[in-house]
């Protein structure tokens, strides 16, 4: 039988750890007086997420996430379904654009998928729209975190309007090289297309070009880069 002493030790204990990981977590929890400390460990969720699980999407407000462990791909998505990745939050990075009715600056709508097992703490959107209002160096955090968000999907905007399809795709491959620090992307020509929005069978038509002129070699759900300095001119051929 477990008594009231000991759910209360476990519930103490949850919101300790809770507190530990929000401190590490944001750089304004020193600038939060000792009730809003206490506030956002009131207001904040640990949850998992498994590999393919949407974890937002607009109908259902997530809220402020704080990723522990794993990665996760914010995406837009079309009426016809395409998708295209407007930016990923790897590991002990945050994303406040998960929130979006946090902030009334932002209109469009954004889902959020885990790419990876994920361990993420989130925080109430409600009540993390209200700490904003209240607290300047929560503002600035969160005005800071949306402008780099936005430089990224103004990125991923320019790409599509201003490149062709072949340098879209080299900069994705040497993006990917550089994210996971290896060579060999474990990736299908489905998810390709997804993160670029585009359709697989053009991806597949193209990874082909690139395996026929020996800038990547292909297997089954894998793209091995061999030649980093080719991809690199193809991007910067036509600028």
């Amino acid at each position: 039988m477990v008594t009231t002493s000991s759910t209360q030790e476990k519930q103490n204990e949850y919101r300790t750890i809770i507190q530990t990981l929000l401190a590490q977590r944001l750089p304004f929890w020193i600038n939060l007086s000792t009730e809003e400390q206490a506030a956002v460990i009131e207001h904040t969720r640990y949850a998992r997420f498994s590999a393919g699980d949407q974890v937002r999407n607009p109908s259902t407000p997530a809220g402020v996430m704080l990723v522990l462990s794993g990665n996760l791909r914010a995406y837009m998505l079309s009426d016809e379904g395409k998708q295209i990745t407007l930016f990923r939050v790897g590991e002990q990075e945050s994303c406040v654009l998960a929130a979006s009715c946090a902030l009334s600056m932002i209109t469009f709508d954004v889902f959020l998928d885990a790419t990876s097992d994920s361990e993420l703490l989130i925080i109430d959107p409600v009540f993390f729209a209200q700490l904003v209002d209240n607290n300047v160096y929560v503002e600035a955090f969160t005005y800071r975190q949306t402008a780099e968000r936005f430089s990224e999907v103004m990125w991923v905007m320019e790409q599509v309007l201003f490149m062709s399809f072949d340098e879209r795709l080299a900069v994705f491959l040497l993006d990917e090289v550089s994210r996971t620090n290896s060579d060999k992307l474990q990736l299908t020509h489905d998810e390709i297309a997804h993160h670029l929005g585009s359709a697989r069978e053009v991806v597949s038509r193209m990874l082909k070009r690139f395996a026929d002129d020996g800038y990547v070699s292909l297997s089954r759900g894998t793209v091995k880069v061999l030649d980093k300095a080719a991809l690199r001119n193809l991007t910067t051929a036509s600028h």
